[in-house]
Order: structure tokens, then C-alpha cells, then sequence
């Protein structure tokens, strides 16, 4: 697939080879999520398409706050405090860069994980869990708040950009979206 200028580029090799499609996986969501907020202007910061949806820069605020609870209470990595994630700038293009700001030394520091770091039981919330099932959840709630920001961008008339293939707005040679049963 062909996507834009990586935010996320050279992804470490991780200590136990067969999770390293954990740590591509995650870099490359962040990256997806990057390019996502970078769509939005600092004027869509109150879109909202209904008055029980979160706007922009609420989902903007909970995805930071939200991958930093994950990562330090749940999964015990080396964090900012609570009250150090977001920037001062209400922004988009401030929130996109502190997106991966903080992501960077996270896929660092689980490239240095080993197997049974990634198996002990942690807490999450009121149950326990292996922390690579907390990781996954963690990858999937992001995928979440990304599909809620592209639906925002569509209701805008902006352009979609590719996460896991072509949009309608964004396509290459040899790109297939698998809408007929020869493809």
C-alpha cells in the first residue's frame, strides 16, 4: 500500500520475534491516526455530528489521554504524568505531533520486552489480563476513534485518507477494493 511520509518510520526489532508484528502494527497506526488528525483544520476542533457525539477535539484529547492510561497503569511503561500529555496549544497539528511524540518511546521500549513480560497477568480496569491482550485492546480502541474521525471528515467533505486501502479519495495503480468477486 502506498501511504503518505511515515510519522513513524524505522520500527525496531523486538526482542521475541514472533511479536514483531505487534510493534509494526503499532507504528503504523499511529502513523494512520497521524494522518488522520492532519486532514482536520483547527476550525473542525468543535465538529460534532450529533449532540451526543464527542467532537474532534474531544476524541483528539481522549485518544492521548486514553493511550497513556493504557500504557502506564495497565501496562506499566514509563509515561508523563496524566497532566503532561496534552499541549498546551489546542491544535491540531499540536495533538498530531504529541501523538507521536509519545508513541516513539513506546515501541522502543516494548522492542525490549521479553516473552514472558508480554504473558504476565496485569490488571485492567476490574479484571486481569496478559499484557499483550491488553496491548491489542489497546490497538483496536485506537482503530475505533480513527473510523469515528473519518466518518467526521466525510460529513465535512474532506478527503478521507488511506488506512488499510484505497478511499475514494485516495487511490494507486494496482489498488483494489475488492467490490467484485474477480479481485
Amino acid at each position: 500500500m502506498q501511504y503518505g511520509v511515515p510519522a513513524i518510520g524505522n520500527v525496531p526489532r523486538g526482542r521475541v520475534a514472533l511479536l514483531q508484528h505487534a510493534l509494526d502494527t503499532y507504528a503504523s497506526e499511529t502513523n494512520k491516526v497521524h494522518a488522520t488528525w492532519l486532514v482536520f483544520a483547527d476550525a473542525d476542533w468543535g465538529f460534532r455530528p450529533h449532540a451526543r457525539s464527542s467532537s474532534v477535539g474531544e476524541i483528539l484529547k481522549h485518544q492521548l489521554l486514553s493511550e497513556r492510561r493504557f500504557f502506564a497503569e495497565f501496562l506499566g511503561l514509563p509515561e508523563p504524568a496524566a497532566m503532561a500529555v496534552l499541549p498546551v496549544e489546542e491544535s491540531v497539528q499540536a495533538y498530531a505531533a504529541r501523538l507521536v511524540e509519545l508513541a516513539r518511546p513506546r515501541v522502543a521500549f516494548l522492542a525490549e520486552q521479553d516473552e514472558a513480560w508480554w504473558m504476565e497477568r496485569v490488571r485492567f480496569f476490574d479484571v486481569e489480563r496478559e499484557r499483550s491482550w491488553v496491548f491489542w485492546r489497546r490497538v483496536l480502541h485506537t482503530a475505533h476513534h480513527r473510523t469515528q474521525l473519518t466518518v467526521y471528515l466525510r460529513l465535512l467533505d474532506k478527503t478521507v485518507p488511506s488506512t488499510y486501502g484505497p478511499t475514494a479519495d485516495v487511490t494507486w495503480e494496482g489498488a483494489s477494493p475488492t467490490l467484485r468477486v474477480e479481485n
